[in-house]
């Protein structure tokens, strides 16, 4: 059988008959404007639509419902080892590098005489050396929650193909590591038709700019179907002007279901892989904002990658070994409780960073060397036409 539309399209000087002006909606500047109405149902399936899914209980529509991962073997078993002593190559930073990254950075600002940095005669050099220790612990998590989609006919997954899978034995393929990604997969054999909930399957929904009767009162006129003693053009004397939602059918497209009636009913598990950093800066001696150390480029001395990394032992500068120890211990206890660690990353960086005390027309200054690349910080630079302080 044929479905029958919602409400018929008719014309105002045919058969339609209207309420009184003074009971219809007025249409609105931004009706005439096209502006989109409010969303008027919500698109998560209700309560009646979803069924019970061994499993998956607890999952509802519209909502993330956590799936924590499962336990190891031998939790609480594990025992961190740590890695084995070695050598460790320490780089350093001499006079002659820190004043020809001095003249370098006096020549390219443009504002700045470069005589200081040509005339200055050292006092002091003063290394701030420090080391940045990262710990990047790539983890995957996830969720479930039912949702839908209009039915156009395609196949139904449902659960006389059998059971559906445990949120974490479904196979989702893992992304590029240390990259965030989030994936949504339907879940296998959780699928099934049911009739629209927005449009109770007609494929309709209720014009609510017109209240479902097709006409408004007309704007200009404000429904007098007169202005000024003179018959209104717009509403041609009626009063009432069609609407502009729904063509004056008093009903449009369901945007739930497509027109279509039905949808597919299914539970979409959700998998999101995050990278969770640890950063530590070992010794801040030189004074300088952590948003200065943000921008120093480093020379990286020690990578190691594995499914668990172990805490460094033995590094020069203790503050490293127990960052270490801290971080590795933080994120196995922290992270997996709601998610699983895929793989591990722990980096040191060597930061060479030197004041250097320099002497220039009887006055003492000094500045900072930065980074490998030697890139200079001299907020008090003697000889510039403009407050600038660039790194």
């Amino acid at each position: 059988m044929d479905r029958q539309p919602l409400l018929r399209n008719t014309e105002p000087d045919q058969s339609f008959q209207p309420l009184s002006p003074q009971l219809l909606p007025t249409v609105t500047t931004a009706a005439y404007l096209g502006t989109p109405q409010a969303k008027e149902f919500p698109s998560a399936p209700p309560a009646h639509l979803l069924d019970d899914v061994t499993g998956y209980e607890g999952t509802i529509g519209g909502e993330e419902h956590f799936v924590p991962p499962p336990l190891p073997a031998a939790e609480g078993t594990e025992r961190l080892e740590p890695h084995p002593q070695r050598a460790w190559s320490i780089p350093t930073v001499t006079e002659e590098m820190a004043r020809e990254a001095f003249i370098q950075y006096a020549s390219s600002i443009c504002c700045y005489s470069v005589k200081p940095a040509k005339e200055m005669a050292f006092r002091d050099l003063k290394p701030c050396n420090t080391y940045r220790y990262r710990l990047e612990s790539f983890t995957e998590s996830r969720s479930t929650e039912w949702t839908s989609k209009p039915y156009t006919g395609q196949f139904v997954d449902s659960n006389a193909y059998g059971p559906a899978p445990l949120p974490w034995d479904i196979v989702v393929h893992i992304p590029q590591l240390f990259q965030e990604h989030t994936e949504k997969v339907p879940v296998p054999h959780t699928s099934s038709v049911k009739g629209c909930h927005s449009c109770m399957a007609l494929g309709r929904t209720a014009c609510t700019n017109c209240t479902a009767t097709g006409r408004v009162r007309c704007q200009v006129c404000s429904g007098r179907g007169f202005k000024s003693n003179d018959r209104c053009n717009p509403c041609h004397g009626s009063g009432l002007q069609r609407c502009v939602f729904c063509g004056g059918s008093g009903a449009k497209p369901c945007k739930t279901c497509a027109q279509s009636g039905q949808l597919l009913v299914y539970i979409q598990l959700i998998v999101k892989w995050k990278n969770n950093i640890f950063e530590y800066i070992a010794d801040q001696q030189s004074g300088l904002s952590l948003e200065l150390y943000d921008k120093m480029a480093g020379d990286c001395i020690f990578t190691d990658e594995q499914v668990m990394v172990s805490p460094i032992v033995a590094f020069p500068e203790i503050k490293i070994t127990q960052a270490s120890q801290q971080a590795i211990q933080q994120h196995r206890t922290q992270l997996t409780r709601a998610s699983v660690i895929i793989q591990q990353r722990q980096t040191i960086e060597f930061i060479p960073i030197t004041e250097v005390y320099y002497e220039w027309k009887g006055k003492e200054y000094s500045y900072f060397t930065c980074g490998t690349d030697n890139r200079v910080h001299a907020p008090d630079y003697p000889a510039k036409c403009c407050c600038c302080t660039i790194l």
